[in-house]
């Protein structure tokens, strides 16, 4: 499947339902071997992504699945997701998005217990067959925080070419332990994200998230250049 770069953009997006189709793993070698070329500074790489598929996706499945049922809260999280205090206008998306989100669901914004068993659903990596977890290490700063956002971004728009769907999801460092019960990582590593990967679900609706205007988010600094000041 060939499919333009500005098309593989607009078409991703964060899939909440996938068929139990087999992922072949020729195809997650191919994405996972061109994300490979993501920027980094200094080429540091700073990304350790391991994949799940079969009885180990199913076991972490099951482990988390048991954590939820058992009312377990999550372990106390290793990085903050968002401010405690978010300003105008990251607030106002954040609220909108969840409107958007519990409203597709018939879910209203009082009905907590609802809220808690729809967010359940990324236990089960939203049916998805295949499943990415995304690791860096802890000595590591910012910028390379970010490399692994360029990383991530890449590998969800290959996947896009492949035909297939993703959903990033941060809640999975709320379970970091139970990953790490299934996966084993070295201990320097901080759990950053999970990623449900398969054929999308086309009988599961969905409410397409909006984006801001461009010139909200984008400055244009044009015209003749600047002259110096100096006598």
């Amino acid at each position: 499947m060939i499919l333009d770069v500005y098309e593989a953009v607009k078409s991703r997006r964060a899939v909440r339902g996938f068929t139990d189709r087999h992922v072949p793993r020729e195809a997650l070698e191919r994405v996972l071997s061109a994300a490979a070329w993501s920027p980094s500074g200094s080429n540091l790489q700073p990304w350790h992504a391991y994949v799940l598929t079969g009885a180990p996706l199913a076991e972490l499945k099951k482990r988390a699945l048991e954590r939820v049922a058992a009312g377990d809260p999550g372990d106390e999280r290793e990085y903050e997701t968002y401010p405690p205090a978010l300003k105008s206008p990251y607030r106002e998306r954040r609220f909108a998005f969840g409107k958007e989100r519990y409203g597709e669901l018939g879910i209203s914004r009082e009905d907590w217990a609802a809220r808690q068993r729809a967010a359940a659903a990324n236990w089960d990596c939203f049916g998805a067959p295949a499943a990415l977890f995304c690791y860096i290490d802890r000595d590591l700063g910012r910028p390379q925080w970010a490399d692994v956002g360029m990383y991530l971004q890449t590998v969800m728009l290959l996947l896009r070419a492949e035909g297939l769907h993703s959903c990033p999801q941060m809640a999975w460092s709320v379970y970091r332990r139970t990953v790490a019960e299934v996966l084993s990582p070295p201990d320097g590593l901080i759990l950053f994200c999970g990623m449900s990967i398969g054929f999308e679900d086309v009988t599961v609706g969905y409410a397409r998230t909006g984006r801001a205007p461009l010139e909200e988010t984008v400055t244009f600094v044009e015209g003749a250049a600047l002259r110096s000041h100096a006598a």
